[in-house]
């Protein structure tokens, strides 16, 4: 037998949402063990800019594109242009995501369905899209297919004043156990990961507050944590080490939940 090694080359992936926090993150990371990565989200100079630095550093190549995935025919002419430019997607990273701060009484209609939109319905559009993809490229006999969704501790945990982004996390949650079972056959793990608080452009302002200051000394160990946090996770997942993993959940909280 050999070492799990999480060596991605060979692999191309998918990461929506890679125009800034966990998203870039994450592209960086998987390019760094040798993935090339498609960077996917609507604002294309972020995506540029950050496509000229990983170019730049070596190790995997990455392609930027323009990727709207509440528009299902953008997402598709999203993975057209990845895999004219790197090859068959066998990766994806479902990561576009967004909040409204907003108590139940008062959040409108409006802004309720476009939780939605981006958090499920553009999160079940990209991995369909992908797992598309790689049953066409022969995943069932190569086993070689991964769609890692991100969903949050919100789907597990009440979070006081984001019942939308709650609702929409724990969707996605039962989202991954039932596409891993119906894919299970074909070659595609499908998982989910849940991760705490990390200080991004999504929350920067809550935590500049006194409520959101108050809310991390009230953690275990009164931290936020960091995106390097979610590395070495999202690389098993990605890897051909994770191969008998497919419909879980990890919570990545550094305690927040406890």
């Amino acid at each position: 037998m050999t070492a799990p090694t999480f060596d991605l080359s060979g692999r191309t992936a998918l990461i929506t949402g890679a125009s800034s926090g966990l998203g870039a993150r994450m592209a960086r990371v998987l390019a760094a063990s040798g993935a090339k990565v498609v960077l996917a989200a609507r604002r294309l100079d972020r995506l540029t800019g950050l496509a000229a630095e990983i170019n730049a550093a070596g190790g995997g190549e990455a392609f930027p594109v323009v990727m709207d995935v509440t528009d299902e025919a953008s997402i598709i002419a999203g993975f057209d242009a990845g895999e004219a430019a790197l090859g068959p997607i066998n990766t994806v990273f479902a990561n576009a995501g967004m909040n409204n701060r907003a108590l139940a009484v008062e959040i409108t209609d409006a802004a309720w369905d476009e939780v939605m939109a981006i958090n499920v319905r553009g999160v079940f559009l990209t991995a369909r899209e992908g797992a598309r993809r790689m049953m066409a490229a022969g995943s069932k006999e190569k086993g070689n297919g991964r769609i890692i969704l991100v969903s949050s501790i919100g789907a597990q945990k009440v979070l006081p004043g984001l019942t939308a982004y709650c609702t929409s996390k724990a969707a996605v949650l039962m989202m991954g156990k039932s596409l891993a079972r119906e894919w299970a056959n074909r070659g595609i793990n499908v998982n989910t990961i849940c991760p705490g608080y990390v200080e991004t452009e999504l929350n920067s302002e809550w935590f500049g507050e006194e409520g959101g200051k108050k809310q991390v000394a009230g953690f275990p160990r009164r931290r936020l944590m960091v995106e390097e946090d979610l590395d070495a996770m999202t690389l098993y997942l990605a890897s051909d080490a994770s191969r008998a993993i497919t419909g879980s959940v990890f919570t990545l909280d550094d305690g927040q939940t406890l």
